[in-house]
C-alpha cells in the first residue's frame, strides 16, 4: 500500500513527540532518503487520506534540523491547543502571518512557547487555540528537492510551513 520507506519514516516520526533534546545540526546537514520527492508526497498523501484530520505540507528552513529541513514532507494533524504538550512539534501561524513548525518547550500565560531546535531562543509568538493549525504527525524525507514546476495532472503544490529562525 505505501512505499517501502514509509514504515521507518513513521516510526522515526514518533521521536518528535518525545522530550529528547537534539544536538544542533551541522552546516549542510539534512536528513535524506533514497525516496524521491514525488514518492514522499504520494506516501504522505496516502497516510493523510486515512483520516479527515490529516493534511500534507512541505517544509522550508533549517531550524528543526536534524529532524527535518528543506523539502521534507509533513503530515499535519489538527488538534485542539488544550491537547498540546511539551515536546510536540506545533504548526502555527506567527504574528507575521507565516506558518511555522517548531517544538513546544513550555506552557506560558496565554498558550505555549515554541522554539526551533537550532534557534538560540524561543519564538516571539505564543501558540494558542487561535493560531494553532496542528502538530507533526509524520515526516517524510526525500532524496532531492521538490520540482520547480509540476506537470499538469501530477502532484499538487503543497502549502509550505517554515522551520526558520525565531522572530
Amino acid at each position: 500500500m505505501f512505499h517501502p520507506s514509509i514504515r521507518p519514516m513513521l516510526l522515526a516520526s514518533a521521536a518528535f513527540a518525545g522530550l529528547w533534546i537534539a544536538p544542533r545540526a551541522q552546516a549542510g546537514e539534512r536528513p535524506v532518503s533514497r525516496v524521491t520527492y514525488d514518492a514522499a508526497v504520494v506516501d504522505a498523501m496516502a497516510v493523510a487520506a486515512q483520516r479527515p484530520d490529516l493534511s500534507v505540507v512541505r517544509v522550508s528552513g533549517r531550524s528543526m534540523l536534524p529532524y527535518f529541513g528543506d523539502e521534507a514532507v509533513i503530515v499535519m494533524k489538527r488538534i485542539d491547543a488544550a491537547r498540546l504538550r511539551v515536546g510536540m512539534i506545533a504548526i502555527y501561524v506567527n504574528r507575521f502571518g507565516e506558518t511555522v513548525a517548531h517544538r513546544v518547550i513550555a506552557r506560558v500565560a496565554g498558550g505555549w512557547q515554541v522554539q526551533g531546535y537550532n534557534n538560540d531562543g524561543p519564538d516571539s509568538t505564543v501558540v494558542s487555540e487561535r493560531n494553532l493549525r496542528g502538530i507533526v504527525y509524520a515526516t517524510f524525507h526525500a532524496a532531492g528537492r521538490a520540482p520547480v514546476t509540476l506537470a499538469a495532472g501530477s502532484l499538487p503544490a503543497l502549502p509550505t510551513v517554515y522551520a526558520a529562525p525565531a522572530k
